[in-house]
């Protein structure tokens, strides 16, 4: 009863598929060369249109800045900073801060006392069995 609709419908899909590729191909179908490709990237590059790497997000042109300090100054600064104990740690400073060490208002008894309560009223979930 639907085979000849069917039928009809899968040799135009099948039609629509082989065709595909060829609508979609370039204008020119002769492939760029290496040199090609370098010279474009090397003419990009000069514009300024490349893309830096890494992760941060890029803007376009870098804004300029000039420094009112001297290197030497910068540095003298750095090093007070560094032993007055106002230099952040290297890395993920601001990540660290945020997690300001935790002190228990418990003791040890009172925290095992919670917890084997929580294990006797099923409160605590089985090993294996978290996700």
């Amino acid at each position: 009863m639907f085979a000849k609709p069917l039928t009809r419908a899968l040799a135009i899909a099948t039609l629509v598929a082989a065709a595909a590729p060829a609508a979609f191909a370039q204008a020119d179908s002769t492939p760029l060369t290496r040199a090609d490709v370098k010279e474009e990237t090397r003419a990009a590059m000069v514009a300024g249109h490349m893309m830096p790497a890494g992760d941060a997000p890029w803007a376009g042109e870098p804004a300029a800045f000039v420094s009112t300090l001297t290197r030497a100054q910068r540095k003298a600064e750095t090093m007070a900073a560094r032993y007055s104990g106002a230099l952040p740690p290297a890395g993920d400073a601001a990540a660290m801060a945020s997690l300001a060490p935790m002190h228990s208002t418990k003791t040890r008894a009172e925290r095992k006392a919670e917890t084997l309560d929580a294990i006797r009223h099923h409160q605590v979930m089985r090993a294996g069995e978290a996700g």
